[in-house]
C-alpha cells in the first residue's frame, strides 16, 4: 500500500481526520490519523530513510503475536512498545494488504470514544 492508500483508507472510518502536528502537510511529513471525538491518534504514517512506516495501536497480546508472525511488524517506532506496532511497508513487506487494513481497523476501534450506557 502507498502512503496515499493508507491515508485514504484511514479516512473511511467515521469521524477520522488527517493531522500534521509536526510539519506542514507534504509527501514526506508524518500524517497522524485521529478521531474527532477525542483527538486520539490511531495511525501514524511516516517516511524515514526512504521507507514507509505505519504505526498502529494494538492490544499487547496481539502485538506480540503479530511481531512473531510477520517480519515487517516491529515494536512501535518512537511509541510505547507494549501498545503500538510499526508495519514497515514496501516491497519487502510480508504483511498482506487485507491484514494491514484489519490492523488499522483494530487500532481505530481501540481509540474511538466509548458509548456510555444510560441508567
Amino acid at each position: 500500500m502507498t502512503r496515499k492508500d493508507l491515508i485514504d483508507f484511514c479516512l473511511t472510518f467515521p469521524a477520522a481526520y488527517e493531522d500534521y502536528p509536526f510539519d506542514e502537510p507534504t509527501e514526506t511529513a508524518t500524517a497522524v490519523m485521529r478521531h474527532r471525538g477525542n483527538r486520539k491518534s490511531f495511525a501514524l504514517i511516516m517516511r524515514h530513510d526512504g521507507k514507509l512506516y505505519l504505526n498502529l495501536k494494538c492490544d499487547p497480546f496481539e502485538a506480540d503475536f503479530l511481531r512473531q508472525a510477520f517480519k515487517a511488524v516491529i515494536p512501535g517506532w518512537h511509541m510505547n512498545k507494549q501498545h503500538w506496532n510499526t508495519v514497515v511497508c514496501g516491497e519487502d513487506c510480508d504483511v498482506p494488504e487485507e491484514e494491514i487494513k484489519r490492523q488499522v481497523e483494530n487500532s481505530y476501534d481501540l481509540i474511538k470514544p466509548k458509548v456510555r450506557k444510560r441508567k
